[in-house]
């Protein structure tokens, strides 16, 4: 019963994040990688890993990272290629895409389901399809500070929360209300 239960964890872990080992194997593929890198369950270019640089700090949700688009093989015999690089402090938000060519600078957030299809210069934030820059980091961050002085902030991360705990995040985002959480 131990076997089954370690096997489902591993399982489990490999659906929600990307591994040391998988790190590892980005890395034999060219891929380079910094420090204090999270992936959750990203997509990245297998065939030209060698193309794409992540920074330190990163943090990638549910990502594609292509550095080639065949829509052109079919008609031209070629293939486009492009460099990927992300660089130190970026968020990727949930099911963005990074497409070939593509330059993201540092200290960036990108929101969920982002198409980014053009460079994204440092201390920014952006999102959308094709994706943006929305506003600057710092304008980002401070309207949120002041939000959380009005709105639920919540200090257990989301494994040891309590039914009592997801019961009241319950009643207190409702009705579209937003809070913070660790």
């Amino acid at each position: 019963m131990a076997g089954v239960k370690l096997l489902v964890k591993r399982v489990l872990k490999k659906c929600f994040h990307i591994g040391p080992e998988d790190v590892e194997d980005y890395r034999r593929r060219g891929v380079k990688i910094g420090k204090n890198v999270n992936m959750f369950s990203c997509d990245v270019d297998y065939g030209h890993g060698y193309l794409i640089e992540i920074g330190d700090n990163c943090t990638l949700t549910n990502a594609t990272i292509l550095t080639h688009d065949a829509s052109t093989k079919m008609y031209l015999g070629y293939s486009k290629v492009g460099r990927v690089k992300i660089g130190n402090n970026v968020f990727i938000g949930q099911g963005s895409i990074i497409l070939p060519g593509v330059s993201i600078g540092n200290n960036v957030i990108v929101g969920a389901g982002s198409v980014v299809k053009k460079d994204i210069p440092d201390d920014t934030v952006a999102a959308g399809n094709p994706a943006e820059p929305i506003c600057p980091l710092d304008k980002y961050l401070e309207k949120n500070r002041k939000r959380m002085k009005e709105s639920p902030v919540y200090d257990v991360y989301w494994e040891n929360k309590t039914p009592v705990d997801i019961r009241r995040m319950q009643e207190e985002l409702a009705d579209g209300r937003i809070g913070y959480d660790l």
